[in-house]
């Protein structure tokens, strides 16, 4: 892997064990740190997903949560779930250089058409405004865990590649340093750099998908994203803007 330095500005602290690094993310940000602050555990005991779903981490794995202070509304701060997605991308090119690096939908990051890494986005505010984001992020980088048979890709980690994965200290630095460079042109610009970023890694971009929401699942091609990161589809001859979904990948 490349080597980076941490970010200047950005506080770490590293644990051998934690029950969730979400949770102490939380604890942190109610407890009046400023942050931002990355928090990683080299074992969870109590590691959780999307929608409450397990989260598992196999030993050499990357489960890590950034704790920071948007300076932004509410609506524009979604936008870091984005410069999230880049960053595991940026890390697991580093990792795997040969693989194929591709980008589903909300914030998910494929490698070679299994899923190697995801977000857990939480946060606190009120009136529009956030007081605080905790972005957690796991990366499979010596082992995958367990299928998921409701999971819409096949786990598949960073060593399944035939890459050397690097330990997960040294990939916390490389998340940190790329997370650090996307938000600063987030912040700088807008979200209009982070989507076109994130679009030319889309996976599955233009072709047909299920987003399945909980009262219906709506199957259209994959168009675009709008200017917030809504999913765009084109069902029939209409648009359809889709703001949170699992999405999933319909038989041909």
């Amino acid at each position: 892997m490349t080597s980076a330095s941490w970010p200047e500005g950005h506080d770490r602290l590293i644990l051998d064990e934690a029950p969730s690094t979400q949770d102490l993310a939380r604890a942190e940000a109610r407890a009046g740190r400023e942050g931002p602050i990355w928090i990683m555990a080299r074992r969870q005991t109590a590691g959780r997903g999307r929608r409450g779903r397990v989260w598992t981490a196999p030993p050499g794995n990357l489960s890590t949560t950034l704790m920071l202070r948007p300076r932004m509304p509410a609506k524009a701060a979604a936008g870091y779930g984005f410069v999230a997605a880049l960053a595991m991308a940026d890390l697991v090119s580093a990792a795997a250089p040969d693989g194929d690096v591709r980008l589903k939908w909300p914030n998910d990051v494929v490698l070679d058409g299994g899923k190697v890494a995801g977000v857990l986005i939480e946060s606190e505010g009120s009136g529009g405004a956030v007081s605080w984001m905790a972005i957690g992020i796991g990366v499979n980088l010596a082992g995958a865990p367990p299928a998921d048979p409701e999971a819409a890709l096949a786990p598949i980690s960073v060593a399944e590649t035939g890459a050397a994965p690097p330990a997960p200290e040294d990939a916390l630095t490389t998340l940190a340093a790329a997370f650090a460079r996307h938000a600063a042109r987030f912040e700088a610009a807008g979200f209009g750099p982070i989507r076109a970023a994130w679009l030319a890694r889309a996976f599955r971009l233009g072709e047909r998908i299920e987003a399945r929401l909980p009262a219906e699942t709506v199957t259209g091609r994959f168009a675009d994203l709008d200017a917030d990161g809504a999913l765009v589809l084109h069902v029939g001859g209409a648009e359809r803007r889709i703001p949170a979904a699992d999405v999933h990948f319909p038989a041909a």
